[in-house]
């Protein structure tokens, strides 16, 4: 709480400055079907060229993998979602002056989905990196591999993170049509951003 009253207040500095901010913000519904859109891309850009590296190398049922495999990646991606929103706080440190004093962590008890939140303004090139890090390093790379390595359980797990990332894809996708050398402050109760020309 203290935290988001330093956040609105922070804000009310530099309106008092005469910097104007822009409210930025996705409607989660939108989010929602972008996110399964998201689902279904990444399954079909990584399922096929597994399937076809893997279909003659592995026995079927070593490539589905066991009852074991499934369990473990069901049980570390309930916690992967924790991770995720760790990977954006700790990524955010690194471009907020105040660094990890700035970051702080919540949960939204009635959606029980935790988050992650910067009280001050960045550059926008810093927030991109916070928001689409946790997309690289538990999506992306995890799916990278699993095309390597031949486990389809692994690979599950890397495009679910891909596609539990739609809302900071988005984002940062919004944010691509931004001045770089702009502010972007995160928003603390929605989905979005302020922008500070």
């Amino acid at each position: 709480m203290q935290k988001l009253y330093l956040c609105n207040q922070k804000m009310h500095i530099m309106e008092e400055n005469e910097v104007k901010g822009r409210k930025v913000t996705i409607d989660i519904m939108k989010a929602n079907v972008f996110a399964l859109v998201i689902l279904v891309v990444s399954a079909i850009m990584f399922l096929v060229p597994f399937y076809l590296i893997w279909k003659d190398k592995k026995p079927i049922d070593e490539l589905l993998g066991s009852v074991s495999q499934w369990s473990i990646t069901f049980i570390l991606f309930i916690v992967g979602v924790v991770v995720h929103e760790l990977i954006h706080g700790l990524t955010w440190a690194c471009y907020a002056k105040s660094g990890w004093k700035s970051i702080s962590f919540g949960m939204i008890w009635k959606m029980l989905t935790p988050y992650c939140h910067c009280d001050e303004p960045m550059r926008i090139p810093g927030y991109m990196m916070g928001a689409m890090m946790p997309c690289i390093i538990l999506g992306v790379i995890p799916a990278v591999v699993a095309l390597f390595i031949g486990n389809l359980p692994l690979l599950a797990w890397g495009i679910l993170f891909i596609a539990s990332a739609a809302g900071d894809i988005w984002m940062t996708w919004l944010l691509t049509k931004e001045n770089p050398k702009s502010l972007v402050l995160d928003h603390p109760s929605e989905a979005g951003f302020y922008i500070f020309d």
